[in-house]
């Protein structure tokens, strides 16, 4: 069986019950992918075997909620209603999904994969903050139906403001990087500082200049303070009209705005708690719909634009943006690996000399690629659900990212393995046990290389 769906040390959360009820959903699941590879079971394996891993969730949930309830844990409600959204909106949507396909290979898969998906990123943050591991980012997530009712009004806005089909890729933005991207805050009151709203809009260069820069006229292909100005006043008329579809934001208007870097952008998200993080794609560019807790960061998130200020606020807010991207002309390396052990001491191994991003499976490598592509993806090439190579097929057979150079991680030499990815051409391979000294050796030897 090729696909295994490791249970991991990182994943205990240090409560017996919850951890061995964890432990069964990853058996579980383990059991799906070898009954969908053993033909002879078919179709009706599948089905016994999504029945037994739906009652078994529904089970664990409530056992789960049973806990957090017994020690007063705070964000009980809030565990609770991302657990029913998986419940009623999630499994049902897959198991129509699987109905409708006659259980095709590619919809077990799909099913599969998100059950999988779900269960190691809920482990990872949401049952980590029962116990205080984790800082709980989703912890003032709005209703379910708020944010589908937010994504429907976004997406129309989209289309009646610039006829661009927008869909919602994500509704856990984290923050990715979009390449070259703009980040504008702005906070909205009705009177009382404490139910103050912040709103964080993140643009895609290129979607500012192919819809705004496109109704002004503008035929260059780059930022210019005008087209700023231009999308601050865009960007407020885009956020009012969807205030107004929400009657909890009735009185809100706005109060202050700002234009942030994204290092300020980043610790926004590091130490507030969003209701709402969405990211669209509109075919034209990338762009996310923050909504933020309604207390600001200590240290302030920058000089409030007020319109004696904002002509010079911008002009220094493009340079200094040009001044940093020119001093933080680093090599980008993407490091993908399902060990957060290894993902950390990558980063920390190679980012004095490189901007280092990570991605723990290869769908996020995929997103992450999409998002901001990297001079070099270091791949794992034993991953649960979707390995190295089925990740390195993946990129080949996307036009934008065939030509990105792929160099395997390993943990051992295995020539069988090598020989099978040769055709996808990856650039080389490492091997994990490799003191961190020689791997950076080889990978400083990579970059000069590429650079004569």
């Amino acid at each position: 069986m090729d696909a295994q769906f490791e249970w991991q040390e990182e994943y205990n959360i240090g409560v017996e019950s919850i951890d061995k009820e964890h432990r069964r959903l990853f058996k579980i699941i383990n059991k799906l992918f070898t009954m969908k590879e053993e033909e002879k079971n078919g179709q009706w394996a599948c089905q016994e075997g999504i029945k037994y891993f739906k009652g078994h969730t529904m089970k664990h949930f409530a056992d789960e909620e049973a806990y957090m309830k017994s020690v007063n844990y705070e964000g009980l409600e809030q565990h609770r209603q991302i657990h029913k959204g998986f419940r009623e909106n999630t499994l049902p949507s897959l198991e129509q999904e699987l109905e409708q396909s006659n259980y095709s290979q590619d919809t077990v898969d799909h099913f599969l994969g998100v059950c999988a998906g779900w269960l190691i990123g809920h482990t990872l943050t949401e049952d980590q903050a029962i116990v205080g591991k984790k800082i709980r980012k989703w912890e003032n997530l709005l209703p379910g139906e708020e944010l589908a009712a937010m994504k429907k009004v976004i997406v129309q806005l989209v289309f009646d403001m610039f006829h661009l089909e927008s869909q919602m890729i994500s509704d856990a933005y984290s923050g990715e990087k979009f390449g070259r991207g703009v980040y504008y805050r702005m906070v909205y009151g009705a009177g009382q500082e404490d139910q103050n709203q912040e709103i964080i809009l993140v643009f895609e260069e290129q979607l500012l200049i192919n819809t705004v820069g496109k109704a002004m006229g503008i035929k260059t292909n780059k930022l210019e303070s005008k087209l700023i100005h231009a999308t601050r006043y865009t960007a407020q008329q885009f956020v009012n009209r969807i205030l107004e579809h929400f009657p909890t934001a009735e009185g809100y208007k706005l109060i202050e705005e700002n234009l942030l870097s994204y290092e300020e952008f980043r610790n926004i998200l590091e130490n507030e708690k969003l209701q709402a993080s969405l990211l669209f794609n509109t075919g034209a560019g990338y762009f996310s719909y923050c909504v933020i807790a309604p207390h600001l960061l200590e240290n302030g998130v920058g000089t409030p634009l007020e319109a004696e200020n904002a002509m010079t606020e911008v002009e220094q807010y493009l340079m200094k943006r040009e001044q940093q991207e020119a001093a933080n002309q680093k090599p980008k390396i993407l490091v993908v690996d399902d060990s957060l052990t290894i993902r950390e001491g990558m980063k920390q191994l190679l980012s004095d000399d490189y901007e280092v991003a990570v991605a723990s499976s290869g769908v996020a490598a995929i997103r992450t690629i999409s998002l901001n592509p990297p001079d070099l993806v270091l791949l794992d090439y034993e991953m649960p659900i979707c390995d190295g190579r089925q990740t390195l097929e993946m990129l080949r057979s996307e036009t934008a990212f065939e030509d990105i150079p792929v160099i395997f991680l390993t943990g051992r030499r295995d020539p069988e393995s090598m020989i099978k990815v040769m055709p996808l051409k990856p650039a080389g391979y490492l091997i994990k046990s490799s003191k961190p000294a020689e791997i950076k050796k080889e990978i400083d030897l990579f970059f000069e290389k590429k650079k004569g």
